[in-house]
């Protein structure tokens, strides 16, 4: 009887270790992408009232986690059932990820000659907060979680598709791990950054003198902030074009062997925003339906 019990113990001590050691392979081949999963949601998660920033972190993290909680089990099941489907769904977020980077670069310029036509200034909403109102929050919130949907759909195949020699228990949990890792980690550091000015008015209010290392350092916090802000901004909008690129890079044989001698960074980037303006006109006009469509 004891050592039974005893061969139980071993049995989930060396489940325990393969775990451990999958957990860590699966981690190391999605830092890439958790890299580009934090600048985007950073970039996201930014633009609102001081007040607002972590009570909106919050809910886009909440749906980060029920979006994992929805992948994952039809990850396995589509795993299961027909693999090809997961390269068909990864294609169609790849469409949407770079629809939505070559989006933010025509808004940026085109938007940003309309602001200097009209001398107006465009500023972010640590800079001089505006209430965008209740309904632009919850559409930025949705925008924020929906772009976390397609990123969560890459890691968690990423993750699978470091453990398919494994056996379907292995698999789960350390994709499981991996997708908690990923959503609690991200999001921890997207909280340190959009907190950083509060931080370093903390710190300047607790410096009993006018100059001294903590006022220096809660000085640069505060200053520091607005254009750690657009610097996520500029790199959410490149990491969007250059996940997108190597999801067809990657999924799509005929691409994968185009353009054999450009740098793989180079190629993803030119694949990203091909799919992206081919994107362009297709959401326009189905935006264009929608609405005629909703207002009929």
């Amino acid at each position: 009887m004891a050592s039974g019990f005893f061969a139980i113990l071993d049995d989930i001590a060396a489940l325990m270790d393969d775990i451990a050691v999958t957990s860590k392979i699966a981690t190391k081949q999605t830092a890439g992408i958790l890299g580009d999963d934090l600048a985007v949601n950073a970039e996201k998660a930014t633009g609102f009232l001081s007040s607002r920033e972590i009570p909106v972190l919050m809910q886009i993290m909440k749906g980060s986690f029920i979006n994992k909680l929805i992948i994952l089990p039809i990850a396995f099941l589509l795993q299961w059932l027909y693999p090809p489907a997961i390269k068909v769904i990864l294609v169609l977020g790849g469409l949407y990820l770079a629809y939505e980077g070559v989006e933010k670069i025509i808004e940026y310029f085109f938007h940003k000659k309309e602001d200097e036509e009209t001398g107006q200034e465009v500023i972010t909403a640590i800079e001089e907060p505006s209430d965008a109102g209740e309904n632009e929050e919850k559409a930025k919130i949705k925008s924020a979680i929906t772009t976390d949907f397609i990123l969560s759909i890459e890691i968690v195949i990423i993750a699978l598709g470091t453990v398919l020699n494994q056996s379907l228990a292995i698999q789960i949990i350390t994709v499981s791990i991996v997708a908690i890792l990923a959503t609690v980690g991200v999001y921890g550091i997207v909280a340190l950054i959009v907190r950083m000015d509060d931080a370093g008015y903390k710190l300047i209010r607790k410096s009993k003198k006018e100059k001294g290392f903590l006022v220096s350092l809660g000085t640069f916090l505060v200053k520091a902030l607005p254009w750690v802000i657009k610097g996520l901004g500029v790199i959410g909008t490149v990491a969007l074009i250059l996940v997108a690129g190597g999801i067809f890079d990657h999924n799509i044989d005929y691409l994968h062997h185009l353009l054999p001698n450009v740098p793989s960074m180079a190629k993803q980037a030119i694949y990203g925003i091909m799919g992206g303006l081919l994107m362009v006109p297709f959401i326009i006009l189905f935006k264009k339906i929608f609405y005629s469509l909703k207002k009929s």
